[in-house]
């Protein structure tokens, strides 16, 4: 076995324990994991935005349903551990072998093959757009020998395994690939089965018994989308959501505090002002928009101190990035910041969504201080399926974001790729700017460590250099749990919600 090989499963067993520690019960003598004949009721913020296509940002509903998985999952400090794959290891700089777990079989009884992975993993890499993470990657994906998968990378990659852990790239049967699209009713991996979707309104789960792991305790799960802040937060009050996804700030109060817990979370508010076009153009003017702003006014009023002041794109769930900005060569990419130009009257369009209950709050506040320093602002609130394109193609002067900044790979570097480079396929700054490509291109190419940690904080600085995001603060989910609610996962990363262990206590 090599060493890469004999890490993996020796980080597995450590795994399995560390999630002991934090997600075992007391079950009934004589059957450690008994199912029940409950339901989980979960009450999600978002619907669906693409058909719950695993190729898009619905693949992370798929996944905090446990009904996808991926080749590899991650730890709570993002080392990859395996998933569907048993196993890999790296031959080279550009080449990894990954070995296809035995004994998994779809929701529709197919057998889990590594010719059904290479045809999952050909889809994503042929999608348009792409997955957001593997933006900016060129992969060949083969077949190897009986349950192998061999991956070759046109560059050095060496987070390919936390790249395959994104829900984006979950592994379903080959009868879920279409000319329509991808369907994943009936055709995933995980605990849970998706039996039925009400589009937009909410969608059915149950156990599936064949699963290859400890089977779900839970007989299913009863999702409803539920966008309106006040009325999720309702539905934990009254007992009609057994979990509720983002309780916003402002209803916390009223909600009885042992329901309630609060995590920080690697998601960044930010302010993204376009740097293609309009007067944002002019770094001068973004410098003008940056000095307005008074963070902590925002996180005292609308948050009321649910959250974080932001001083860079990263923050507190990345322990190591407030240690990199007292760094000399960090400070030195911050040096050629613009000096902020005096504006009078400048008009600019502020969008944002109505999805996140804080963030038109969040706009009524930039509006009244953009105002006082001299800009004229015109709001756009929408829902975000109906402004999200908009967003991407550049047609608002700025626009405000909840943005999470690990949530691909548990590593920002995709983020910081998606958003900020020439070619991101998330750039809603529009920014293109050689010394931020280059310097997010090292840190893609450097490895797991304090190596990549300082080129990564080096990369942030430059982009902070540009004024094209001003990051305003650092979110904390509140999720609610009723009182009957056991091992529902509490995920700084968003992947994992209700999980075979999550169950309810009896009636």
């Amino acid at each position: 076995m090599t060493r890469s090989r004999l890490r993996s499963t020796l980080l597995a067993v450590s795994l399995a324990g560390a999630l002991c520690l934090t997600g075992c019960f007391s079950a009934p003598a004589g059957d450690a994991h008994a199912g029940t004949d409950d339901r989980i009721a979960v009450a999600h913020m978002q619907p669906p935005r693409s058909g719950l296509s695993p190729l898009s940002d619905d693949a992370f509903k798929l996944s905090r349903w446990s009904t996808s998985e991926t080749l590899v999952v991650l730890d709570e400090v993002g080392d990859a551990l395996p998933g569907l794959a048993e196993e890999w290891d790296r031959e080279g700089e550009l080449t990894w072998h990954f070995r296809i777990r035995g004994g998994v079989t779809f929701h529709n009884g197919e057998e889990l093959t590594a010719d059904a992975v290479v045809n999952s993993l050909q889809h994503a890499i042929d999608a348009t757009p792409v997955p957001r993470i593997l933006n900016g990657t060129e992969l060949i994906v083969e077949v190897e020998g009986a349950d192998g998968v061999r991956i070759t990378t046109a560059a050095p990659d060496p987070l390919l395994p936390q790249r395959l852990s994104s829900p984006q790239l979950a592994i379903f049967a080959p009868e879920a690939y279409t000319a329509g699209g991808v369907n994943p009713m009936g055709t995933g991996t995980g605990p849970f089965e998706l039996v039925a979707v009400d589009g937009v309104t909410g969608a059915t789960l149950d156990r599936y018994d064949d699963y290859w792991g400890e089977p779900a305790l839970a007989s299913g799960i009863d999702v409803t989308f539920v966008p309106d802040g006040t009325a999720r937060a309702a539905a934990l009050r009254t007992g009609t959501a057994d979990i509720v996804e983002a309780i916003p700030a402002g209803q916390a109060a009223a909600i009885d505090q042992d329901l309630l817990t609060e995590v920080p979370m690697p998601r960044t508010n930010t302010l993204y002002l376009n740097t293609e076009s309009g007067p944002f153009v002019d770094p001068a003017v973004r410098a003008a928009a940056r000095e307005a702003i008074d963070r902590a006014a925002i996180v005292a009023s609308v948050y009321e101190g649910r959250a974080d002041v932001a001083e860079g794109l990263l923050g507190p769930a990345l322990p190591y990035a407030a240690g990199f900005r007292d760094d000399a060569d960090y400070q030195q990419a911050l040096a050629g910041r613009a000096e902020p130009v005096k504006v009078d009257g400048v008009k600019i369009t502020l969008g944002t969504f109505t999805d996140r209950a804080e963030l038109p709050e969040v706009a009524v506040m930039l509006e009244q201080q953009l105002e006082a320093a001299g800009f004229d602002v015109q709001q756009d609130v929408r829902e975000y399926q109906y402004i999200e394109a908009d967003a991407l193609d550049g047609a608002f002067d700025a626009f405000i974001l909840s943005r999470a900044t690990v949530l691909d790979s548990g590593d920002p570097v995709a983020y910081l790729a998606s958003d900020f480079t020439c070619d991101g396929g998330f750039s809603i700054s529009q920014l293109c700017a050689g010394a931020v490509d280059e310097a997010i291109a090292k840190a893609s190419e450097t490895d797991a460590g304090e190596e990549r940690q300082h080129a990564i904080m080096l990369a942030e600085a430059l982009v902070l250099g540009t004024d094209a995001a001003v990051p305003l603060l650092h979110e904390r989910v509140i999720q609610g749990e009723s009182a009957r609610v056991h091992d529902a996962v509490r995920d700084p990363r968003e992947r994992l919600l209700v999980v075979a262990d999550t169950h309810l206590d009896a009636d």
